[in-house]
């Protein structure tokens, strides 16, 4: 099931656009100032975000900038005003696309599923040389492609759109694998293991997946982004 954080402070707006994502079979985390929606961020591989541009704590456009430093995921931005500058600049700080209030609420899904589709069912990345679809599980670097069983590519990319994000074995396990497996975390060391052999003969100057000792594993990012 797909995840999607929806973050507004108005509660009536927010209940709203969940009983409708829920519809869409969406898991839906909520969140009702800036600062909740930059946690749940940080804390959740997403699908989808939807981002109110006025919010307490802290605005959309200050969320939008801090997740965009790790993740690519889709961002639709929620403006009231419909502004030519706030569209620009929620568009200039990484958003994907945006809805202007007054707003149906079938509308917004419609956005959600045209940004979705446009990225590839949100499950798809490049950075840097390297390209990963979760929608035909296919992985390379420079055009040149990397054998990956599922179980790899799923990893890579969960590490890919947080980059610099550590993940403790307990997160990648419970993420990949599901919180009922009967394995334990050293299934994550082995996997992790094989990805690496797999990718080291592909040059890859500007990202790594290094260990973080005591910690995780974490997507590294080097030099030009």
């Amino acid at each position: 099931m797909q995840k999607i954080l929806i973050a507004d402070d108005t509660r009536q707006i927010v209940s709203v656009l969940s009983e409708y994502a829920k519809k869409e079979n969406f898991a839906v985390t909520c969140a009702y100032d800036g600062e909740a929606a930059l946690d749940a961020a940080q804390a959740t591989a997403f699908d989808m975000i939807l981002l109110d541009v006025m919010m307490p704590k802290l605005d959309g456009f200050a969320v939008c900038r801090s997740i965009r430093k790790t993740s690519t995921v889709p961002i639709i931005m929620i403006t009231a005003r419909g502004e030519d500058f706030e569209r620009i600049m929620g568009l200039d700080n990484g958003a994907d696309d945006y809805v202007v209030k007054p707003f149906s609420p079938a509308e917004v899904m419609a956005r959600v599923r045209a940004v979705l589709r446009r990225l590839g069912g949100g499950k798809a990345l490049s950075y840097n040389g390297l390209t990963v679809s979760l929608e035909n599980f296919i992985t390379s670097i420079d055009g040149k492609p990397v054998m990956l069983t599922k179980k790899e590519v799923e990893l890579l990319y969960t590490l890919a759109t947080n980059r610099d994000k550590v993940f403790s074995r307990e997160k990648l396990l419970d993420m990949l694998w599901g919180f009922d497996y009967m394995g334990d975390a050293r299934t994550v060391d082995t996997h992790i293991k094989r990805l690496r052999a797999k990718l080291a003969p592909f040059p890859h100057p500007t990202w790594d997946i290094v260990t973080v000792w005591g910690a995780g594993y974490k997507f590294e990012t080097r030099g030009a982004q």
